[in-house]
């Protein structure tokens, strides 16, 4: 005689988990590989160009600044404090003497692969975010509605930290990478926290809090090189910042998309 109690399968519990992820891994994925896509028109070239310029391949970016020097390239003043900073143009073998250099994919098929791998893991990531997103907040969603998420994702994620710290080609001096990456984990969750709060915040008080804590890392600052410059001609490496933000936008529009229509389809099936 059986006196185990089973439980019964709460098939409600199953569809959410099928709505979730079923929708975010399908959005991530076919967002990954169509942005991949984009991605070898808008900063791919770039990229390229630029590390001809890190490994010295251009001539003429000789002419400009052969070398790291005392004698600045531009010197002016900063605008808060007066404190004067200098701009410089950074030696083509910077990085590539006395040590190994970082690992990176091999031109061609396997930097393709790469990009498209990268970018799916991270599309499913970010997928799954929005998904949660949509259960926890229990409205009926659709594209539309998932480019409005995403869209916050992308103040989120790439507009914010961008201000401070914005895309950089290869071969741009910067400053600490853990000063870094801390201020921008900083910054992405006080950008989420406060548009939540000017979003959802029914009160004066709590959209006024959203937009201080919106504000603050930007009050703070983001860590700067002591010096700025690079191996690339600065027009390249503001040509690439703003085709990574345009392509980024892109990329969250989609995602955006995608999950909101899937998740609507699973939600209806």
């Amino acid at each position: 005689m059986r006196t185990g109690i089973h439980a019964p399968i709460d098939f409600g519990e199953i569809s959410m988990f099928k709505r979730v992820f079923g929708a975010a891994f399908a959005a991530g994925i076919l967002t990954g590989i169509l942005i991949s896509g984009i991605h070898q028109f808008t900063t791919t070239p770039i990229l390229l160009e630029a590390e001809k310029y890190e490994q010295g391949e251009h001539d003429h970016s000789q002419a400009f600044a052969p070398h790291l020097s005392n004698q600045p390239v531009l010197e002016s003043a900063s605008f808060s404090n007066d404190t004067p900073f200098k701009i410089y143009k950074a030696h083509s073998d910077a990085g590539h003497e006395g040590g190994d250099e970082a690992w990176a994919p091999e031109d061609g098929i396997e930097r393709t692969l790469y990009t498209v791998g990268s970018e799916i893991v991270f599309g499913v990531a970010f997928a799954l975010m929005l998904t949660a997103a949509f259960t926890v907040h229990g409205v009926p969603v659709d594209g539309r509605r998932g480019v409005l998420w995403a869209m916050g994702g992308f103040a989120v994620f790439t507009l914010a930290p961008a201000l401070g710290l914005p895309p950089e080609v290869p071969g741009s001096m910067a400053a600490d990478l853990g000063g870094r990456q801390i201020w921008w984990l900083g910054c992405a969750a006080a950008t989420g926290v406060g548009l939540l709060l000017l979003v959802f915040g029914n009160r004066l008080p709590l959209i006024v809090l959203g937009l201080l804590i919106i504000a603050a890392p930007h009050v703070i600052g983001a860590p700067q090189p002591e010096h700025f410059g690079g191996t690339a001609p600065p027009e390249l490496a503001g040509h690439f910042a703003a085709a990574s933000i345009v392509t980024k936008a892109i990329f969250w529009a989609m995602l955006g998309w995608f999950s909101g229509t899937f998740y609507k389809k699973l939600a209806d099936s």
